[in-house]
């Protein structure tokens, strides 16, 4: 299980791979921790699946091996970093089977982890290095979603570049196509980072130039006034997925906080479970069963694999509903949705194994390359030109 990395939301990847560490089946998988510092250093060692271990990263990495992965297509071993000299340690530390990501955030669950994966061919479990890229940009995942006729909220998007050399015209263009309030976004963060509400183009100024600090890509959506959000989880890939039951989380402000997410409103960090909610979410039987089938093509269009959790917006003057984001690797993993649902924990872990298995035998039966070298077939090489020893085709 691999979990931390470089991202605004490490803490809560630590806490959600801890829960899924405790929940697994011992007896059947044997786990190896494998952490991610914020300097993306990785690290293993037994001490890494308890949470509490981590008010001391420090000692806590002393007690640790660090290790990395070599990008080699087939080599799932880990090996211990630094291990040359005379006494370095010769050898993997471990050979791993399988991989469950539980990065949440940029450089993790954003595709770039997923396509080392890929490189190496492990199985893993989750969506692919496309889908991860594609539902974490919120730009790109409304371009997709409207194109195939799933509403999202009207939106602008513009490039911190943008913006500086054209503020006027760009805040104009807000202001016309969607009138306020609106809502600010960095294009791709999650858990409530660097998200604000703006009135005026005062305002507006102001939560771009906090949204620009974690992201160059802005995103302003019209605020939906009256609105109940309303959270579900798709489990399985894009052929063949199950939805749970629906959540309603409970919001502190206007906007649902990172602490209202993860420290249920307190100082107590204890996941996306322990936030304040209703589930299964009071909602008239039309209107949950339009939120699941909505939760799952969002999941189907977006190629998802694995677990995700698709947060819905209702607008309540007049029952309008919108999909505002997917996490394609979600807090605690939802695994509160598929409890209430009737799926343990631990039965969550092993169908998401299974998943990873089953996606790596299909891929298995597709072609990736020829078993020919046009090198060998004489006569040059169309395009050569200028290359020692290639002959120009003519």
């Amino acid at each position: 299980m691999v979990f931390g990395g470089r991202s605004t939301e490490h803490e809560i990847s630590v806490i959600s791979a801890c829960q899924a560490m405790a929940a697994i089946d011992r007896d059947k998988y044997d786990v190896v921790p494998v952490y991610l510092s914020k300097q993306g250093r990785w690290f293993t060692g037994d001490g890494l699946a308890d949470v509490t271990a981590y008010r001391n990263i420090n000692a806590l990495l002393d007690r640790s091996t660090e290790v990395y992965m070599r990008p080699v297509y087939g080599d799932y071993n880990l090996y211990r970093a630094n291990a040359g000299g005379l006494f370095g340690a010769k050898g993997p530390v471990a050979k791993l089977d399988l991989i469950i990501p539980v990065l949440h955030g940029s450089n993790g669950e954003d595709g770039i982890f997923e396509g080392v994966l890929e490189t190496i061919g492990i199985p893993y479990a989750g969506c692919s290095t496309l889908a991860s890229a594609n539902g974490m940009d919120k730009i790109i995942m409304k371009m997709i979603l409207a194109a195939d006729g799933i509403p999202v909220v009207p939106y602008v998007w513009f490039t911190d570049k943008q913006w500086f050399a054209g503020r006027e015209a760009l805040a104009a263009k807000v202001e016309n196509t969607l009138g306020y309030p609106v809502i600010v976004k960095p294009a791709n963060l999650g858990s409530s980072v660097g998200i604000g509400r703006a009135d005026n183009r005062g305002q507006l100024e102001e939560r771009v130039a906090d949204a620009r600090r974690y992201s160059s890509r802005i995103i302003v959506e019209r605020l939906v006034e009256q609105l109940q959000e309303i959270n579900c989880s798709v489990l399985g890939d894009c052929d063949e997925y199950r939805t749970s039951v629906l959540e309603e989380p409970i919001k502190s402000g206007e906007i649902l906080s990172y602490t209202d997410k993860y420290m249920g409103g307190s100082k107590d960090s204890r996941g996306m479970h322990a936030a304040a909610k209703r589930i299964p979410a009071e909602l008239p039987a039309d209107v949950t069963a339009e939120i699941g089938r909505l939760a799952g093509e969002t999941f189907r269009v977006l190629g998802c694999h694995g677990v995700s959790r698709v947060d819905m917006m209702i607008d309540r003057a007049d029952g309008s509903i919108y999909v505002n984001e997917i996490n394609t690797i979600p807090g605690s993993l939802s695994f509160y949705l598929w409890e209430a649902t009737g799926i343990s924990f631990a039965e969550l872990m092993d169908q998401l194994v299974r998943l990873a298995l089953k996606r790596k035998r299909e891929q298995a039966s597709k072609t990736v390359s020829y078993d020919s070298n046009i090198f060998a077939l004489g006569g040059g090489v169309k395009g050569a030109k200028g290359c020692k020893g290639a002959k120009t085709a003519r």
